[in-house]
C-alpha cells in the first residue's frame, strides 16, 4: 500500500498503521494479511490468523446466529458483487463488531482475486445508543411530573368546578399554566440538543445589546421575587458592536444566570466587559456570572458542557450547559468554567465583535 506525502517520493503505509482492522484473503480464501488492530478486536494474534482460511480466522456470525461467510459466500455467490456494506456482527463469545468487505476481481465479473474485510469497535455507536437511551429517560422522567399535574389539577376542575371558590380555581390554573411552561421548555431543549447534535442550529444574526439584554434578563429574576441585593452588575461602558441571534444568547443568559441562582449561594456577579484582541482571537465581548456557593470540583470541571451533567440534586435535565456551549461556539465564541474570587463557580463566554460582511 502507498500513498503520496506532497511533492516528494511516496511513503509505505504498513498495514499496522491502520486505525481499523484490516484482513486480507488471497483467491483461495486464505488470511495473507492481518493488522495488529484486526488482532485485538477478534484476540487472535496475527501470526496465528496468517495461512487459516478466512472462515477460520474470523468465524462470523449474524445476530441471528448463522455463519456469514456460508450466507455471503463471497467466493462462489453473483460474478457482479462487489463486496458488503458495513453491518454489526458477532464474534466467538458474542463480541460484537462491525465489519465491511470488499471483494476485488481481475476484470468486471470475474473470479475474486482478493477479499479485503476491515473491522471496528463497537464502542463509539454504543456510546452513542446509551446516549440516547439516557435522553430517552431523562425525557420521559421531566415530562411525567409537570403532566401529572397538569392531568390532576384540570381532572379535579372539570369534576368539582361548583365546590371551589375563584381564588382556588386561579391558583390551580396558575399552576396548570406554570407546568405547561416547564413542558414547553423541556421540548424546546430537546429540540436545540438534536439541532446542536445534527449541525443545524440555525442562527439569525442582528444587532444585540448584550448589556439591556444582561440587565433584562436580572430584572426578569427579580420580578419573579429573589431580592434585588443577590444581583451585582459590573457593566463597562461602550462595548464592541455584536450582531447575534438575540434569542439564543437570551436563552444563554437564562440558563447560566438560573444555574448560579439555583446551584450557588450568597451574590451573583455579572460582568459585561470588552475582552481585547489576541494572536487567537479577535475583540469581543465577555459576560462572566460567578456566584458564591460551593463551586464545582476540579475532576468535574472537564464534564460541565456536556449532555445530562447535573452540579446538585437541585433538579433540571442536565442540559443547559451543554446547549449553551452549543450556542456560543455556533455564533463563533467560547465558553468556559472556573472558580470565582467567592469560591463558586465562575462561567464566562466571549462573543466575536464586528458586523457581517455584507453590511461593511
Amino acid at each position: 500500500m502507498e500513498r503520496a506525502v506532497g511533492a516528494g517520493e511516496p511513503a509505505r503505509v504498513h498495514p499496522d498503521d491502520l486505525p481499523d482492522g484490516l484482513v486480507i484473503a488471497d483467491h483461495r480464501g486464505v488470511v495473507v494479511c492481518c493488522n495488529v488492530a484486526a488482532a485485538r478486536l477478534t484476540g487472535t494474534p496475527a501470526a496465528q490468523a496468517v495461512g487459516l482460511p478466512i472462515e477460520r480466522a474470523l468465524p462470523l456470525e449474524d445476530p441471528d446466529g448463522r455463519p456469514w461467510w456460508r450466507l455471503t459466500d463471497p467466493y462462489g455467490g453473483l460474478a457482479t458483487r462487489t463486496g458488503q456494506p458495513e453491518r454489526n456482527l458477532l464474534l466467538p463469545g458474542a463480541r460484537e463488531v462491525l465489519v465491511s468487505a470488499r471483494y476485488v476481481r481481475d476484470r468486471p465479473s470475474g473470479e475474486v482475486t482478493r477479499l479485503v474485510v476491515t473491522l471496528r469497535g463497537t464502542e463509539a455507536r454504543q456510546r452513542t445508543e446509551r446516549g440516547n437511551a439516557e435522553l430517552i429517560a431523562t425525557v420521559a422522567h421531566e415530562l411525567r411530573s409537570p403532566l401529572t399535574s397538569v392531568k390532576g389539577f384540570t381532572a379535579t376542575l372539570l369534576a368539582r368546578w361548583e365546590r371551589f371558590t375563584d381564588d382556588q380555581k386561579r391558583l390551580m390554573l396558575q399552576t396548570v399554566d406554570s407546568d405547561a411552561d416547564r413542558v414547553t421548555r423541556l421540548i424546546t431543549e430537546l429540540l436545540d440538543v438534536s439541532r446542536i447534535d445534527s449541525g443545524r442550529l440555525e442562527i439569525r444574526r442582528q444587532p444585540v445589546a448584550l448589556d439591556e439584554a444582561v440587565r433584562r434578563r436580572v430584572d426578569a429574576l427579580i420580578n419573579g421575587g429573589l431580592d434585588p441585593e443577590r444581583f451585582l452588575l459590573d457593566i463597562q461602558d461602550e462595548l464592541p458592536s455584536l450582531w447575534a441571534d438575540p434569542d439564543k444568547i437570551d436563552q444563554v443568559l437564562v440558563n447560566l444566570l438560573e444555574n448560579a441562582v439555583r446551584h450557588g449561594s450568597g451574590r451573583v456577579t455579572i460582568g459585561v466587559h470588552r475582552a481585547p484582541a489576541t494572536r487567537t482571537r479577535q475583540e469581543g465581548t465577555a459576560v462572566t456570572v460567578s456566584d458564591e456557593g460551593p463551586g464545582i470540583p476540579e475532576d468535574a470541571m472537564q464534564r460541565v458542557f456536556t449532555r445530562f451533567w447535573r452540579g446538585s440534586q437541585h433538579g433540571g435535565t442536565g442540559l443547559g450547559l451543554y446547549i449553551v456551549k452549543g450556542i456560543v461556539e455556533a455564533h463563533g465564541g467560547t465558553v468556559t468554567v472556573g472558580r470565582s474570587t467567592g469560591g463558586g463557580a465562575r462561567f464566562r463566554f466571549i462573543l466575536p465583535a464586528g458586523t457581517p460582511a455584507f453590511l461593511r
